[in-house]
């Protein structure tokens, strides 16, 4: 089985996958940038035993991470501890089966590159990928099927803890969407200020970038941990797809392995 690991800044998203790609599990968990390797394999241990799994059952793993330590140790326990056969990073100098238009392609982060490909492999392109995590990142393919770039703002939840923590009389309340803009409480106001907050910022940046692409057919896919909270306040979205980071770090490992055995068919062909 393959073992998909996506390493963000606030939490890391793993996906179970069979090696046809169906999807077997999904989970979340909080990313520590103080973990060690054996530290990562003992709470993977803890999660696959709840699962009634055993690690053993992983034979290969790919990676995409924007935390440079965690990635080390991420990959040391993958291929010292665990034992796994190929481990795979994903990552902008690598080829993941999708042309990256942009002036300088290895500053894209990993997440957003695996974004573009499980989205334009999914929904087709072009599409626009709005992804709620520590950041919130959109993310442009073309109607040629390149990954052309997009918009990385401050994440819902960066935002709320910053409010929380530099105005005194505020306390944190639950991120739901509110039953009016026209908040008639604290609660509801700072309700509606982040919620509905957010989710006007992302209609107001996917209509600008509509509109600068100029591709008619547009299709724009939320995810993220709180894309089905922000979704709720808006109708911008055409389909939320929670599974689309590790969909696409799948198929980059697909990518990467059906051109690994066409070589080594070229070879014995001579």
């Amino acid at each position: 089985m393959l073992l998909t690991v996506d390493v963000g800044n606030t939490q890391t998203t793993l996906g179970l996958f069979d090696t046809d790609g169906t999807l077997r599990r999904q989970w979340r968990m909080a990313t520590d940038h103080t973990d060690t390797a054996d530290e990562l394999h003992e709470r993977l241990y803890g999660y696959f035993l709840m699962f009634g799994l055993t690690l053993q059952s992983v034979t290969d793993v790919a990676i995409a991470s924007v935390v440079p330590i965690l990635t080390q140790e991420w990959q040391y326990m993958m291929s010292n501890l665990l034992m796994a056969e190929d481990v795979l990073l994903v990552d902008a100098t690598r080829d993941c089966g999708i042309r990256i238009d942009m002036p300088d392609p290895h500053q894209v982060g990993s997440d957003r590159i695996a974004n573009a490909v499980a989205a334009r492999e999914r929904y087709g392109s072009p599409v626009i990928v709005v992804d709620f995590g520590t950041a919130t990142n959109i993310d442009v393919v073309d109607a040629a099927g390149a990954f052309r770039g997009g918009a990385i703002m401050p994440g819902v939840l960066s935002s709320a803890q910053s409010l929380f923590s530099h105005a005194a009389r505020l306390s944190s309340v639950p991120l739901v969407v509110p039953p009016h803009a026209l908040g008639t409480t604290t609660e509801t106001a700072v309700q509606s200020g982040i919620v509905i907050g957010a989710a006007a910022q992302v209609e107001g940046l996917v209509a600008r970038i509509k509109a600068e692409l100029a591709e008619p057919g547009t299709t724009v896919v939320g995810t993220g941990g709180l894309a089905s909270i922000v979704s709720g306040a808006t109708d911008v979205f055409d389909t939320v797809d929670p599974n689309l980071t590790v969909r696409g770090i799948y198929l980059i490992w697909r990518h990467r392995n059906e051109k690994r055995a066409a070589r080594r068919q070229r070879d014995i062909n001579g």
